[in-house]
């Protein structure tokens, strides 16, 4: 039988993302529609150790929507990582009568669920991250917003450089992650995209800059994801610069977008998305349910398990640790093996895309 709720709490943790204020809004709305008490946690899980809560109401929430950033703020908590930690967030909630946790951010978000979980404290996710990084999801709240911030911005630049007859190197955000990267340089009509996940091939890109430029090609924009680097650590997208100014003899500058594509307004396309999963977040805690990530796959709105989501992220980013498989079935793991496959799959067939509109 489902534990009898009368107060939850809403946090935001990690890097923040357009369209977290969208969800907190619905988590807030959906629970207090449901007959229970809804309150936010200021900071993350940092805000949890040191009891910072803010009493949420329907009207409280409002207009947020409208609002980029995080309406609670966040945080990155090394503290909430140590025992100690954990003991200070759980005596907040009993101290607050907190039956339940949602938590909106990444999988070091979720990770931090999964501690409170196992603490008694039942806790959903909600994906929420600009880098959509996260392998369990085919989406996850954020990432339209930041595409459309380095596409605009894109734009711009492309103004000046197309009247200069340069070449733009334009770096933009996705951690390890280039989904960012690939899905703007294609509309951006990118002459090259460079990301993570496959590799470049710069005597190619090189060739194809002065095929370009023989036909008449004035401006050139390189989309480089910031995960990219060199041998030396340092980052590709700079060196990359020089590079091309030498070899083809055209002027080339280095922009690099940065937290820009963090803010913004966010856009229909995560409003929905934050909405939809808040609301679903609430009702997976009202059915008993604990311990789950909501994602978007296939354009449904389905909870996973986070213990799941997390090692299926680790199976795709190749950072298995000893025992990670252990917990799960083989058809489990299939199922995760497909799944890595699937996404790499997709990222091949847009890479092979900007390549072909690239002319």
């Amino acid at each position: 039988m489902a534990k009898k709720f009368r107060k939850i709490g809403v946090l935001t943790s990690g890097g923040d993302a357009p369209g977290m204020n969208a969800a907190i809004r619905a988590i807030a709305r959906s629970a207090i529609d449901d007959g229970l008490e809804v309150v936010g946690i200021k900071g993350g899980y940092s805000g949890l150790i040191h009891n910072e809560l803010i009493e949420l109401s329907a009207r409280s929430v409002s207009n947020i929507v409208y609002t980029g950033g995080s309406f609670l703020f966040t945080d990155r908590c090394p503290e909430f990582k140590t025992p100690e930690g954990i003991a200070k967030a759980i005596e907040t909630c009993k101290k607050n009568e907190i039956d339940a946790i949602v938590a909106i951010g990444g999988d070091g978000t979720f990770r931090g669920a999964t501690d409170l979980t196992n603490h008694g404290i039942p806790t959903i996710g909600v994906t929420g991250t600009i880098d959509n990084d996260i392998t369990a999801t085919d989406y996850a709240v954020g990432f339209d917003t930041a595409m459309n911030t380095a596409l605009n911005a894109i734009d711009c630049i492309h103004d000046t450089i197309e009247s200069h007859a340069r070449c733009m190197v334009v770096e933009v955000m996705g951690r390890n992650c280039g989904q960012i990267a690939l899905n703007v340089g294609i509309a951006a009509g990118a002459t090259a995209v460079v990301i993570p996940e496959i590799k470049f091939d710069l005597e190619a890109c090189i060739e194809k800059i002065l095929k370009m430029k023989e036909n008449g090609k004035r401006s050139h924009i390189i989309v480089v994801a910031e995960g990219v680097f060199n041998p030396d650590g340092t980052h590709f997208s700079e060196s990359l610069v020089k590079i091309i100014e030498e070899r083809t003899g055209i002027e080339t500058k280095f922009d690099r977008l940065g937290y820009i594509v963090r803010g913004g307004k966010p856009t229909l396309r995560d409003r929905l998305a934050a909405s939809r999963m808040g609301d679903m977040a609430v009702k997976l805690l009202l059915a008993g349910e604990s311990n789950k990530v909501i994602c978007e796959i296939n354009s449904q709105i389905v909870p996973v398990d986070i213990n799941y989501a997390l090692v299926l992220d680790r199976m795709y980013k190749n950072t298995l640790k000893d025992g990670d498989l252990d917990r799960f079935t083989p058809e489990e793991i299939g199922s995760m093996k497909a799944t890595c496959a699937i996404r790499s799959a997709n990222i091949k067939k847009l890479y092979d895309l900007s390549l072909e509109m690239a002319k």
